[in-house]
Order: C-alpha cells, then structure tokens, then sequence
C-alpha cells in the first residue's frame, strides 16, 4: 500500500470520528432542549410580590406538564401565533404557576391562582372572596418584606385558607391599601385570576394590563407549576465586601416544596 494511501485512509477515519461525535453532541443538546421543554424548566424570583412563599433571590423549578403544552412551554421564545395546548389541564386554586406576562411574552411571572374560569373573585377590605366565600384568615405574626435593595419593612402575616381548603402563608403590610378593595368580576372562559401572596406589593389580576399588571390571565400563557426552590441568595449581600457573599446562601431553602 502506497503512502498516499494509508494518510488518505487516516484522514478519512479521522473524519468519520470527529463527525460521529459532532452527532453525538447534537443528540445530546436536542436532548437536554427536550426535556428542558418538556418536563420542567428553572426560572429565577427578582421581585418580592410572592413573599413570603417566595423570596427575592430564589430559583424555582417549574413542572410544565401538568398544565400541558403550548407556545408559552418553549423554552426559547419565538413569535408564533397561539394555537392552544395540548394534553391542557386547568390549575387548581392555589397553585403557584409561572407564565408569560402578557405584556411582554419574554418575561416570565410567577403568581398564585385563586379564581378559575367562571368564578367571582373580589377583595374586600383586604380579605379575598371567591364566589361570594371569604378565604378564611388567621393571624400569624410578623414577617419582614424583602426590597428589590435588600432592605425590608415589617409585614403582617396571615394563613389564609382558600375555600377548596388550600392554606398558604401572605403579607399584608397596610391596613386599607390601595387594592384592599376592588369590584367583583367573573373570569372569563380561557383565563384565569392571579395574585401575589404579598398583596400590597404585587401587581397581579387586580391591575389592569394597561397600568402594569396581569388583568386576566389567558391560560394559554402558562409555562408550568412552580414546585420546588432549587436554592436561594440573599440578594442584599451585593453591598457587602465579597468574601461575604456565601453566607448569603440561604440553605435551609435549597431543594424545598412551594406550598
């Protein structure tokens, strides 16, 4: 066998090689991009409107298949017309789900579900009534709501029992606030009501789109149901010298449930 030969025979195995492991990359990017689509996908808490279930700082892992699947589950996010879900399931009250802002379907929100399509939902003097049945309220102490700086300001906190029996934690940190007090409205076929547990810093269902807030949330918006925290950081540790920063890992939040 010449030499040309064998150099020839060399580049091409060579070749073979380098292309067989170029294809096995790409199995594994499609891969990890299916099931980032698919299954779940992290997000990451930058404002306080869900304290004290959420803190600023907190990674969240959302479940994107018990709502089903549509433009909203993509993990990237491109400019296709919405045509719907597939395998759709309606929240229940209660659930924490991440969504598309329908102002700007490249932020994704994170609020919690209190009225269903059909339902009647309306504050009153800052408890919330579903369908004419107020949420149970029970005193629990005070908390301290987080700022986007680090700071915090007492907050009241209440367990607040929705009437499908769900009980989660909220911050009330002012008598008469500004959306302690709203209209009844009925939510429309398709959408649904949402809030923030910290309900005087949260624009949510009770602020129209037009002024920043979610109005009524379409369901074909849904990314998926928040979960877990991953793990969470103290974001008021930026002001502080560097060699500080890992006591700013809030560990006793890693790898827990959002109730």
């Amino acid at each position: 066998m010449s030499v040309e030969k064998v150099t020839a025979t060399a580049t091409k195995r060579k070749s073979s090689g380098w292309g067989g492991q170029l294809v096995q990359l790409a199995g594994i990017v499609v891969a990890v991009f299916i099931a980032k689509g698919a299954l779940a996908e992290p997000f990451y808490v930058p404002s306080g409107s869900m304290e004290p279930t959420l803190l600023i700082g907190d990674a969240l892992l959302a479940s994107k298949f018990p709502y089903g699947y549509g433009t909203s589950s993509l993990p990237i996010q491109i400019n296709l017309p919405e045509s719907g879900r597939v395998f759709a399931e309606t929240p229940k009250q209660g659930d924490v789900v991440v969504f598309r802002w329908p102002g700007d379907r490249s932020q994704a929100w994170v609020k919690r579900v209190v009225g269903l399509p059909g339902d009647r939902i309306q504050m009153r003097q800052g408890q919330l009534f579903i369908n004419d049945r107020p949420a149970e309220l029970k005193p629990d102490g005070v908390g301290a709501a987080e700022d986007d700086n680090g700071g915090s300001e007492p907050a009241y906190r209440y367990v607040e029992t929705l009437p499908n029996g769900v009980s989660h934690l909220i911050f009330k940190m002012r008598d008469n606030g500004p959306l302690d007090n709203t209209p009844e409205v009925t939510v429309p076929a398709g959408h649904l009501f949402v809030l923030g547990d910290n309900r005087d810093n949260s624009a949510d269902s009770r602020v129209p789109l037009r002024s920043g807030g979610v109005g009524m949330l379409p369901i074909d918006n849904l990314v998926g149901r928040a979960d877990a925290v991953l793990g969470s950081w103290d974001l008021g540790m930026r002001g502080q010298p560097v060699w500080t920063w890992l006591s700013g890992f809030r560990l006793a939040r890693f790898f827990t449930a959002v109730h």
